[in-house]
């Protein structure tokens, strides 16, 4: 929906619906904390990942030892004050785990991206959010235009009236009806403006803004929006729904990972092959005894070098049903996870059928509203001509006045009434929020 939008001319900057929009999703605090658990997500990809790579570990001990201690070089017993430096460097890797791993690396595949989708969704919420108090900043601005306009004809005529009692031609009790009508339409035109002050402020305090803050936004131009004659089909929407909208998105990835976890579990009865490897070296001095007769630093390093590779099969019988408790777990939550996939797409059926069926009653409000102004603009022409030459009294005029400003706010709410359905139904069918304000 393409909206025009007219130019501001006072200080206040005033927003566009794509600027509060586009601000929107740049700064709120909860889009943003939604994305930091997308980047946890892929945290631990990357972690499970990593495990299939060897561990490599470097370490190095030093000990002072001092009364009854054991050589290392040639492990006799020794009362001689010593000293003793170890160095190391050792390996672990997982050969076989069951595929543990390998499905564990696939299930947070699938919830990076179902947080994407959750992204989405915060975000298109937001936009939901965004748009509906935009239309409800509009709606009470048309309230208080037509409050407004109501003030000023009252104010017209009680003008017109009162020079005419000056003159002798009404009398005062006429002047007296038609001040009690603009202390009302005074009255009304100040709950319309508090209701649109607060609409506003409504808007001010969704986008985040800085306290201070000066806001207002930018009206478009609502007689150039036309409302297409087209009618909406539940199933066409529904059909194009499965497939876009990332509610759904976020939950069928959610299962896939699911899915996985519980493989990835039910490997852990499966036997696991474990191999380790190591390189050793030390260094050993008798701090007492004369250094002559030991080897330097470097010919014991290099002496005292060694290797080793160990493989380790590991079969698991019972471990307290600690297993078996996990894996029931898992099949559990994707079980869940599937029938709350069914369920959101019930629910997303139904949102989409009352939807479509709310814009296609509304076309028919809003045509009968349109008709319902234009009869009411003739006719309070009509009486406001009958009343300056007197043939209706105050009453008739005001009924006829109030009955002007109904049909005037009915034909605002249903239009955009009519206009919100619309967005909500592109909603559906793109699932991106881009569409709801370049289209």
């Amino acid at each position: 929906m393409a909206l025009g939008f007219r130019q501001a001319s006072s200080q206040v900057k005033k927003w566009t619906l794509e600027e509060c929009i586009n601000y929107a999703v740049t700064n709120n605090i909860e889009l943003q904390r939604q994305k930091l658990l997308t980047k946890s997500a892929e945290v631990d990809l990357l972690k499970s990942r990593m495990d299939i790579v060897p561990s490599l570990n470097l370490g190095s001990d030093a000990n002072l030892q001092f009364g009854r201690s054991v050589n290392p070089v040639d492990y006799s017993i020794t009362f001689e004050k010593n000293f003793g430096n170890q160095y190391y460097l050792n390996s672990y890797m997982n050969v076989f785990n069951g595929f543990v791993t390998t499905n564990t690396i696939a299930a947070n595949k699938f919830m990076v991206k179902a947080g994407l989708e959750s992204e989405k969704i915060a975000r298109n919420g937001l936009i939901v959010d965004i748009l509906g108090q935009f239309y409800q900043i509009l709606y009470a601005k048309g309230l208080e235009n037509a409050s407004k306009m109501q003030l000023d004809l009252s104010e017209w005529q009680l003008f017109r009236i009162t020079k005419m009692v000056e003159t002798g031609k009404e009398a005062l009790s006429r002047q007296l009806e038609i001040e009690s009508r603009v202390s009302a339409d005074k009255l009304s035109y100040i709950i319309a403006q508090n209701t649109t002050s607060q609409a506003i402020t409504t808007m001010k305090q969704m986008l985040q803004l800085q306290a201070g803050s000066d806001f207002d936004i930018l009206l478009p131009d609502l007689d150039n929006i036309l409302i297409p004659d087209i009618t909406f089909n539940t199933d066409s929407v529904y059909a194009i729904a499965t497939v876009v909208l990332p509610r759904l998105k976020e939950i069928t990835y959610e299962l896939n990972a699911a899915k996985k976890q519980y493989s990835a579990t039910k490997g852990y009865i499966s036997p696991r092959l474990t191999a380790q490897g190591s390189v050793f070296t030390g260094y050993y001095n008798v701090i007492t005894a004369s250094n002559a007769s030991q080897d330097p630093f470097k010919t014991q390093l290099k002496n005292n070098n060694s290797q080793y590779v160990n493989l380790t099969l590991s079969i698991p019988l019972f471990n307290n049903y600690s297993t078996g408790r996990n894996i029931k777990k898992a099949k559990i939550k994707r079980d869940d996870t599937a029938l709350k996939l069914e369920l959101e797409k019930n629910n997303l059926y139904t949102e989409i059928e009352n939807a479509c069926l709310n814009y296609n009653r509304g076309k028919g409000e809003f045509a009968a509203s349109v008709a319902n102004l234009e009869y009411n603009k003739k006719s309070f022409s009509a009486v406001e001509k009958k009343f300056e030459s007197g043939l209706v009294d105050v009453t008739d005029y005001s009924v006829a006045q109030t009955t002007l400003f109904t049909a005037q706010t009915e034909a605002l709410r249903t239009k955009l009434q009519l206009i919100i359905r619309k967005l909500a139904i592109q909603l559906y069918s793109t699932g991106e929020y881009e569409n709801l304000i370049m289209n």
